[in-house]
């Protein structure tokens, strides 16, 4: 039986926010939550008749701030973090390996991708793949702060990502060109960062990018090392 992720957005930060629900309707789990789609999010879980019992986290955001604690406070959902992202307050400190449990009989695979940060984590249910900013459709995170490390990022990509199923399908944690979704084989022939680089040469791209830092860096990673519960927007 196919189940399909919800896929939500925020514009003003370009961040997917996914819900996972088992089929049976026993259980759901969202992941990457926005502060600000709180109420939406609420909706679409009241509306499909879910009950939510995991909040999962990629890595501590700096663009936007997380409603995981509210949503853990609203619904008793447990809030689950990579483990090396410093967000003591979650009650599930993820490790790579690990499988969280759902539901009748759903479990997502946690999978560690260091690189766009040091903790990050991707998230594989059902062939499906969340893969937060360390593989987007057609690029990558940046790896310029919070330990990041664009040797590291190419290492999880290809030694980890690129292994799965070609099939897979991609969902990736932000978007900025109107790409909802794409596969491993795909981003494996095609990714305009990865494709056919070698582990050097993408890692004098990554360096040569100079972005312009997060406008909110300095607010919401405070913020989300606290399940965003404590920030001033």
């Amino acid at each position: 039986m196919q189940v399909n992720p919800i896929q939500l957005f925020d514009a003003e930060s370009s961040t997917y926010t996914y819900i996972l629900s088992a089929p049976d309707g026993s259980g759901a789990a969202i992941i990457d939550p926005v502060d600000r789609h709180l109420a939406r999010d609420m909706a679409h879980i009241a509306r499909l008749g879910l009950q939510l019992t995991h909040v999962l986290e990629t890595h501590a955001h700096a663009d936007h701030v997380t409603s995981a604690g509210r949503l853990r406070a609203m619904t008793g959902a447990k809030a689950c973090v990579p483990s090396g992202c410093g967000i003591p307050p979650a009650e599930v400190q993820l490790e790579d390996g690990d499988l969280l449990r759902f539901g009748a009989r759903e479990h997502i695979a946690v999978i560690h991708t260091p690189g766009h940060t040091a903790g990050s984590m991707c998230y594989l249910w059902r062939g499906n793949l969340f893969s937060g900013d360390t593989l987007l459709v057609d690029g990558c995170g940046r790896t310029d702060f919070q330990g990041g490390s664009a040797a590291d990022l190419y290492d999880s990509v290809t030694r980890k990502l690129f292994t799965l199923d070609e099939r897979t399908r991609v969902w990736p944690g932000h978007d900025y060109q109107g790409q909802s979704v794409s596969t491993i084989g795909w981003e494996k022939r095609h990714n305009a960062r990865l494709a056919h680089r070698s582990r050097d040469e993408f890692v004098t791209l990554m360096a040569a990018l100079e972005l312009p830092r997060p406008r909110l860096m300095d607010v919401a990673l405070p913020a989300n090392r606290k399940l965003g519960l404590a920030h001033g927007i």
